[in-house]
Formats: structure tokens, C-alpha cells, sequence
């Protein structure tokens, strides 16, 4: 196999260990700094040039995109993606996993437990926001901040509300979340590669440190991570559209709480912790993969006219409840059912005899009509009126 690490940071503890990881297995590995690539749009079939030269043919490549450089490197994945190379994560992924509000909107949505978090930007809103969340104490959080900074813990509500319309007058957005006090300064790291937890290890703050953050000075120590929490940190991981991600989770009373999914994971820390080899599981897991790259199916799907890709709510009441899959007329309206979501659970390609449920949501291709047909009717749109006479 031939991989592409993007990297700007050749002699990081991270990229050294992922090169001689795949070094270690034969692979022929280069690191490329993600700033020296240049997209290329003249052509015919989408292209890269590296250091004003064009790009040699690579099999995979793995992404480790700096915050710094979100948009452009992830505008160099998305090319590498359209070129049919192997990624293990998408530049989707890492774009929703880099900013801290999609990724609480995306998680959120599909029901990961999470600190209760509000989003405001109104100096009025602000205080309602805090009683919103279980008031203080308060986390806040910079959107856009990494390894622990922009993370300040407000005691007292006013506090909060100083500090926050003070960051919002440099016009910094920031997110307003309850503080777990049972997590006692500790989180759990889970570094996720593909469909598993390949290594975890507990993070714990320093004296009054609430931050666990090992460059705050955090200590971490090797876990067997409860299978409750390892299925909460893949699932997450695969939602936001990453293969390889550190899943960052608290110890709520009532399970684990995600804080964030990090794209670009750290291996110094979670490798010394727990002495497994983390960057070679990265390494075989992309090259198992390497024959599938992910691709936009959404996008391939809609293609065909008359046709795309709607998703079907099973109503209580409707005529579906209760009825097998292969008994519903799906198939004879040429609608095939892609995915089953039933609560947290998803069932892929589901088979003829799955009996439907109320509230099962069906990820469908077929006619559009068809599907439309299908689907609760919504308020129409009002239409556009002419002028009055008498106006303007």
C-alpha cells in the first residue's frame, strides 16, 4: 500500500509513530505537508499537484489536519476523496468533529447523551441559557478552541454573564454547558479505529484543575473500558464520519457523556498510558479498508432523474406497524429500504421478515414520488401575491 500522511508536523510524537507504524508493515508511506498541495480544477477528472509538481498515485491517505488549517486541508481531503482514494476519515467528518456546535447538533440529534449545552448570542438570552443548562456552575467554551484552551468554569451566574459578553464582544461565539461535578476533574479518552475501541485511558486534573487535558498538566492511567461506554464512543465516531477519532466522554451518574469527538487524536499520551500499539491498529485498519473508499452516497444515489434519498418515519397508527418488510409494497413501488433506525440501534440492509415498528425511521432509495406519497403532508407554501395596487 502506498499512504500520504498530511501532516505539518513531520517530527511530532503522532506522524513519526504512524510512519514507522506503516514502515513496520512494508507499506511505502510518505508525509506530505497539507499547505503544499494545490488543487487542481482544469482538467478533465479531478487532480492535485504537490510542490508545483502533480501528484503521484496513492492508495490511502491519513489526515492529520491542524485547527489552524481546517478549511484548506479539508478542501485537499474532499479532492483526494473525489479522486476515489482511501480516507478513514472524510473532510465532512473533520469538519463537523472541528467545530464544537455542529458536532453537539449532530450528536444531539441522534440521541448521544451529552452535558446540557445552549448556544446564544443575545446579551438578553444569556442568563435564561444558564438556568436553561441546571445553572451555575457553568462551563463555557470557545467554539473553536483545542487542547483545553477557551474551556473557562464559571462559579456564579453573574460571573458567567460577564465573561461570556465579554468574548462576544471580540466577537467570539462560545458555548454555554453544564458542569458535571461527579466527573471529580477526570474524563475518558477512547481512541476509536473503525468499528472498535483500540485502546482507553482515564484523564485526571491536577490540585483545583478542572480540566483534564494532558498538556494541562493532566496524569492519565491504562482502563478496561465498560462496554456501555465503548459502544457510545464508536457510535459516535461513526455518525460524525470518522474511521479514526478520540472520543472524549464523562462519568455522568447516569453514563457516559460526550464532550467531543477529536479527528486528529494525539498518540503520545493514550500509547504511554496503555503500552498498545495505536498507531499500527490505525495503519492495518487502513489497510483492510483501502479497497472501499467512502464516498457521498447521498450525492451518487441523486443522480438519476426521478429518483434520490428520502427517509420514511413509521407512524404510530400507520399501516406499516406491525407488518414484515417484504409485506409492505415497497419493493413493488421500487423503493429499497437502505438502513433501519430503531431508537439507538441501526439495522443495516434489513431483511424482508423485520417486522416495522412504531417510530422506526427508514433510509430509503427509490422514486421520489413514490416516497412523497409516503410521507405526513406538510403546510404548503403560501403563494407569491401581486402588488397591491396602492403599493410603493
Amino acid at each position: 500500500m502506498k499512504i500520504a500522511i498530511l501532516s505539518r508536523a513531520p517530527h511530532s510524537y503522532s506522524t513519526t509513530r504512524l510512519r514507522a507504524a506503516a514502515v513496520q508493515r512494508g507499506h511505502d508511506v510518505k508525509v506530505l505537508n497539507t499547505l503544499r498541495f494545490a488543487i487542481d480544477l482544469t482538467g478533465d477528472l479531478p487532480d492535485l499537484h504537490f510542490r508545483g509538481r502533480p501528484l503521484s498515485s496513492y492508495d490511502a491517505i491519513l489526515p492529520r489536519i491542524g485547527n489552524s488549517i481546517t478549511y484548506f486541508g479539508t478542501a485537499v481531503v474532499r479532492q483526494f476523496e473525489q479522486m476515489d482514494v482511501y480516507t478513514p476519515n472524510t473532510a465532512n467528518g473533520i469538519s463537523n468533529a472541528r467545530d464544537k456546535l455542529r458536532a453537539t447538533q449532530i450528536l444531539s440529534r441522534h440521541n448521544i447523551a451529552m452535558p446540557a449545552t445552549a448556544f446564544v448570542r443575545n446579551r438578553a438570552d444569556v442568563r435564561p441559557a444558564i438556568d436553561r443548562v441546571g445553572g451555575a456552575p457553568v462551563v463555557i467554551k470557545l467554539l473553536e478552541g483545542t487542547q483545553g484552551i477557551g474551556v473557562i468554569l464559571a462559579p456564579q451566574a453573574k460571573v458567567a454573564e460577564a465573561i461570556i459578553e465579554t468574548l462576544h464582544s471580540t466577537n467570539q461565539n462560545v458555548l454555554i454547558q453544564r458542569f458535571i461535578a461527579e466527573s471529580r476533574g477526570r474524563d475518558i479518552r477512547a481512541l476509536v479505529v473503525g468499528d472498535r475501541v483500540v485502546a482507553a485511558m482515564r484523564r485526571s486534573a491536577i490540585g483545583d484543575e478542572f480540566r483534564s487535558n494532558v498538556h494541562r498538566g493532566g496524569t492519565v492511567e491504562a482502563i478496561d473500558l465498560p462496554p456501555e461506554y465503548e459502544r457510545v464512543a464508536v457510535r459516535s465516531a461513526q455518525i460524525m464520519g470518522l474511521r479514526v477519532a478520540g472520543v472524549d466522554m464523562l462519568e455522568g451518574a447516569d453514563g457516559p457523556l460526550v464532550m467531543e469527538v477529536n479527528s486528529s487524536p494525539g498518540l503520545e499520551g493514550i500509547e504511554a498510558a496503555t503500552k498498545l500499539d495505536v498507531a499500527g491498529a490505525i495503519i492495518d485498519y487502513i489497510a483492510n479498508e483501502v479497497a472501499f473508499p467512502d464516498i457521498d452516497v447521498r450525492q451518487r444515489l441523486a443522480v438519476s432523474t426521478g429518483y434520490g434519498v428520502a427517509e420514511i418515519v413509521v407512524n404510530s397508527g400507520a399501516d406499516l406497524v406491525g407488518m414484515k418488510l417484504g409485506e409492505s409494497g415497497l419493493g413493488e413501488k421500487d423503493i429499497t429500504v437502505l438502513t433501519l433506525h430503531r431508537g439507538a440501534n441501526v439495522i443495516p440492509n434489513p431483511r424482508r421478515g423485520e417486522v416495522l415498528e412504531a417510530g422506526d425511521r427508514l433510509l430509503c432509495f427509490g422514486k421520489l414520488e413514490e416516497m412523497r406519497s409516503m410521507i405526513p403532508n406538510r403546510r404548503s407554501r403560501a403563494r407569491v401575491r401581486k402588488l397591491p395596487k396602492d403599493a410603493g
